[in-house]
């Protein structure tokens, strides 16, 4: 029996951003992203080839007071393009767990598609969050993207950097570790019959 295509497709607008995004998580791990902030639409473009998530983002925002808003909104809105696909989360893995180098940088991800929102962000050097990488996407918002998401996504996630010197190769390794670990908690396990949670429901 086929399993139901896992797609959702929303939009959200506020005086801040504009933002339409489309997801199908049992793709390829096509991109076709465009934010108006480039390094993001690097990391977006990451995530989508290592979660195999074709994954479609057209957001515009006042990037040019500050891109805090268009990241924020963009994991909002993908968290929640995530959950509806997700459907009822019959027949998966749900939890997920990756290590992944970027050179010196070492990133570990671990997902439980839960229901309970939670993010664990830790290891990231001190100063980071000031960094201006690409010269336009400061270090914290690589923080606030994840809690956007998760939040909204109902996913509880350890994201750890290991090692790292590098900014872009932090932001990379971590954005790919939840990415891998993202890719086998959605996967379907041909063990699991209905919810795999005790209580029935996730």
């Amino acid at each position: 029996m086929s399993q139901a295509p896992r797609i959702a497709t929303l939009e959200r607008a506020t005086s801040e951003s504009q933002i339409s995004i489309s997801v199908n998580l049992d793709g390829t791990g096509e991109a076709d992203v465009a934010t108006g902030v480039p390094f993001f639409d690097h990391m977006l473009t990451a995530f989508a080839r290592h979660s195999l998530t074709d994954l479609t983002v057209r957001a515009t925002g006042d990037v040019h007071i500050d891109v805090h808003h268009t990241v924020e909104d963009t994991g909002i809105l993908l968290g929640q393009a995530l959950l509806e696909a997700l459907g009822d989360k019959s027949g998966i893995f749900r939890y997920g767990d990756a290590l992944v180098p970027l050179d010196e940088a070492l990133a570990q991800a671990v997902v439980d598609i839960s229901g309970r929102p939670y993010l664990v962000h830790s290891g990231e050097p001190a100063g980071l969050e000031f960094h201006l990488i690409g010269g336009h996407f400061t270090g914290s918002m690589i923080r606030h993207f994840f809690e956007a998401l998760v939040l909204n996504a109902r996913l509880t996630v350890h994201l750890r950097l290991v090692e790292g010197r590098d900014p872009h190769h932090i932001a990379e390794a971590e954005f790919k570790a939840f990415a891998r670990a993202f890719r086998q908690a959605k996967a379907y396990d041909p063990l699991t019959v209905g919810v795999p949670s005790t209580k029935g429901t996730l």
